[in-house]
């Protein structure tokens, strides 16, 4: 026999999972970009050459911060849709997605691997697709709270793209300042 939850129950299921997944998926990406050093104030990117297109500073913080709240409630709603048909699937491509966005940070950022960030939020764009033609099955809604989303880490590509055409130089580059130890004898 199964039993079905009356709405009182689903917004009950919804916010309590949102109470959990919205501060990790927050505390996440803060973590990964704190860890990276990455922002203005990162001596490296500083001296990079920026594009045209490239917004103000602030720009990335707000639209971030947009952005993994959605994700976090996007998450919350697939995960609250207990017993619908393609649910373990979705969860999964969000957590490979997620586990790309992570990354990407501390490659540009932390190791100054520019081309190899630009192939890790190539990957990212492909998988989020993935991801919300997923959510889509079992929650629509969901899917379309990450557009936004994929339309950001389309954006991100194209200056990720442009600071390597700028910056092959400072592709893998040690950061400013960085101790180079040689030894001299045997």
């Amino acid at each position: 026999m199964r039993y079905l939850a009356s709405p009182a129950q689903l917004r009950a299921s919804l916010l309590r999972w949102s109470l959990f997944t919205v501060p990790l998926v927050l505390a996440l990406g803060f973590l990964s970009g704190r860890s990276a050093g990455s922002g203005p104030d990162n001596p490296w990117f500083a001296a990079l050459t920026k594009p045209g297109l490239y917004p103000p500073p602030a720009t990335f913080g707000i639209v971030w911060t947009v952005l993994y709240v959605l994700m976090g409630v996007a998450l919350a709603m697939v995960l609250s849709a207990r017993g619908a048909r393609g649910r373990g699937l979705a969860v999964a491509t969000f957590v490979v997605q997620l586990a790309l966005n992570l990354a990407w940070s501390p490659v540009f950022f932390g190791l100054h691997r520019i081309a190899l960030a630009l192939g890790i939020i190539g990957a990212l764009a492909l998988a989020l697709a993935v991801t919300i033609a997923l959510f889509w099955r079992v929650r629509p809604l969901a899917a379309g709270l990450l557009l936004p989303y994929l339309a950001w880490v389309c954006f991100a590509s194209l200056l990720n793209w442009q600071l390597l055409t700028l910056n092959p130089h400072a592709d893998g580059a040690a950061p400013a300042g960085a101790t180079v130890r040689v030894q001299l004898g045997h």
